[in-house]
């Protein structure tokens, strides 16, 4: 097929350098440029992308999220009570037991005891008189160690959030998702073949209104010829009137009358000349062509436009096969009956490994510290709807039913197709027998007026006769012109109504 395409094209181009475009031609012209091709050709490679995206949910899904937070205040493990017991630890434990020191010291007992120490030994006098303040300098050595450790253990338990970063790479693979997965994939492949079928419609739609636009042409160039014979006759037969006027043999009645049929031939010759310069526009319009050029078709040089007048069958079963309609309505009921599918799958049950490394600053694996630190993690994440009130029941139901009206439209259009075929067949056999009936009037048409311009020659024949036969002939010219493109036009729609 694109073999054919560059074939045709090239011989378009060729074609179209000498000013000629046959119906070919014109047919490659139109499917390279014309513009409606174009965006349906756009939505195709959209679904076709739409397709490749959907099959990537079968793939693990790899993300990565990273954040920064300022705040004003930071998060405190302990209370400002724990905070100062901590920081005078010290002070709070040596306190107390300098004061009960100093109690026993100052008791009676204590001075009974110290006083019979110092009989026995006087040389420990000195060291007696220095122990209130040894004791009172060891506690208050005592009191700052533990302060120190006590506001050690204080800063530890400082979380320094007030900066927090923190990201997470995270791994997700599907395992089940009710089936949602390969509805989609479905859908957008039914999707792409349905964008296919579109552009292969249009085109079948461009190709027809080409055909139409062409032997528009055609009909109006052969009737151009027609008219431009037709005046030319008229305008011999006005010299002849005026001759006969000179002999005496004619009034001037009859070349009034012959001048006005002049000059409707030649308002009759501007309306074709008119009608086939509006058509040459659409053809270039339709092909991609300047609208300004005049394209000179090959078939409306010809004498005789040549025609086919075999009789043809209806065949319903090509068209049923070949339809781009048809199998857009069957993609779209499949896309439908995918549709209920996805409507399914929300309500069951899905599951999902994942895997993945969170990092924070500050970090929480070794107490808070002021540095990036991470750990991997793995789990299997399980999500099963329990109760929604019939929701997922209706919206099923709703699902099917719209797919149910598009297999409707289905066998409707089935239908409308096998009618179509009939129609367009018989109309085909209708334009045959109606030429037929054309060349057996224009052939009469030529006979009358060969016969009526010997007898106004002869002086047997009134103008006005002559007159008469000059129309009739034009009228059966004309039909014959008409049966032929019509020939043309309905077996063109017949082929579009086939699928071809």
């Amino acid at each position: 097929m694109r073999l054919l395409l560059l074939l045709l094209s090239a011989a378009s181009l060729s074609l179209s350098a000498q000013g000629v475009l046959t119906l070919d031609s014109c047919r490659t012209l139109a499917l390279q440029n014309n513009k409606q091709l174009a965006i349906a050709s756009t939505a195709r490679d959209k679904a076709y992308w739409e397709h490749k995206a959907a099959r990537t949910n079968y793939l693990p899904k790899i993300s990565l999220d990273a954040g920064y937070m300022r705040t004003n205040k930071e998060i405190s493990l302990l209370s400002d009570e724990q905070k100062s017991s901590l920081n005078n630890l010290g002070t709070n434990l040596t306190q107390p037991i300098g004061q009960a020191m100093s109690g026993v010291m100052l008791s009676a007992e204590f001075q009974q005891l110290v006083g019979a120490l110092l009989q026995n030994h006087p040389d420990l006098a000195p060291l007696v008189q220095n122990l209130p303040t040894q004791m009172q300098q060891g506690l208050g050595q005592l009191a700052g160690g533990l302060n120190g450790a006590g506001h050690e253990i204080a800063d530890a338990f400082r979380t320094d959030n007030r900066n927090m970063m923190g990201g997470m790479v995270l791994l997700t693979q599907p395992l089940y998702m009710g089936g949602k997965i390969r509805a989609y994939d479905k859908i957008t492949g039914y999707s792409q073949q349905l964008a296919e079928a579109k552009l292969r419609g249009a085109n079948h739609e461009v190709i027809l209104e080409v055909d139409k636009a062409y032997w528009q042409i055609v009909s109006l160039a052969t009737k151009k010829k027609l008219a431009t014979q037709y005046r030319d006759m008229l305008q011999k037969l006005d010299n002849d009137v005026l001759k006969m006027i000179e002999e005496g043999v004619a009034t001037k009645a009859n070349e009034l009358t012959v001048s006005v049929k002049l000059n409707e031939a030649e308002m009759t010759l501007a309306k074709v000349e008119d009608g086939l310069s509006l058509s040459r526009m659409l053809l270039c319009q339709l092909c991609g062509l300047p609208l300004t050029d005049a394209p000179t078709l090959a078939d409306e040089q010809a004498d005789d436009i040549p025609v086919e007048t075999t009789d043809v069958s209806a065949q319903t079963d090509e068209a049923l096969a070949n339809r781009p309609e048809l199998q857009q309505l069957k993609l779209a009921s499949e896309i439908y009956r995918q549709k209920v599918n996805i409507e399914r799958s929300a309500f069951l049950p899905s599951l999902a490994l994942m895997g993945g490394y969170a990092f924070t600053n500050p970090s929480l694996t070794n107490g808070f510290e002021k540095r990036f630190r991470g750990l991997w993690n793995v789990g299997v994440m399980l999500k099963v709807p329990v109760w929604n009130w019939l929701e997922g029941r209706d919206k099923v139901r709703a699902a099917k039913a719209e797919a149910l009206g598009y297999q409707y439209q289905l066998e409707e259009a089935r239908e409308k197709i096998e009618l179509q075929v009939n129609q367009q067949t018989f109309r085909v056999n209708e334009a045959n027998r109606k030429y037929a009936l054309t060349l057996k009037n224009l052939a009469k048409a030529q006979e009358n007026l060969r016969t009526a311009q010997l007898g106004h020659k002869e002086g047997i024949i009134t103008t006005s006769d002559l007159l008469a036969a000059q129309t009739a002939w034009l009228s059966a010219q004309s039909d014959k012109i008409d049966a032929q493109v019509d020939i043309h036009v309905t077996r063109a729609t017949l082929n579009n109504v086939l699928g071809k």
